[in-house]
């Protein structure tokens, strides 16, 4: 008795180790591009649409804000 306790506990224990797996289905949608944006947080200088623009907004925001290199005196 004791033994198809312990089997019975195992196999619970096992089947509950079986990942799902994780597959896009038919209605996944596409993401647009990042510098597609259109939102209310954006900087002034920025233009929506225009790739070397949000690249060199990206670089300009990596290196003054959140560089912590450049924060340490």
């Amino acid at each position: 008795m004791k033994k198809i306790i312990v089997i019975f506990c195992a196999t619970l224990l096992l089947a509950a180790c079986k990942e799902q797996p994780q597959t896009i289905g038919s209605n996944s949608r596409v993401d647009a591009t990042p510098y597609s944006g259109g939102s209310a947080f954006t900087v002034p200088g920025w233009k929506q649409g225009d790739k070397t623009s949000w690249e060199s907004e990206m670089k300009a925001r990596t290196q003054m804000g959140q560089n912590d290199y450049n924060k340490v005196n």
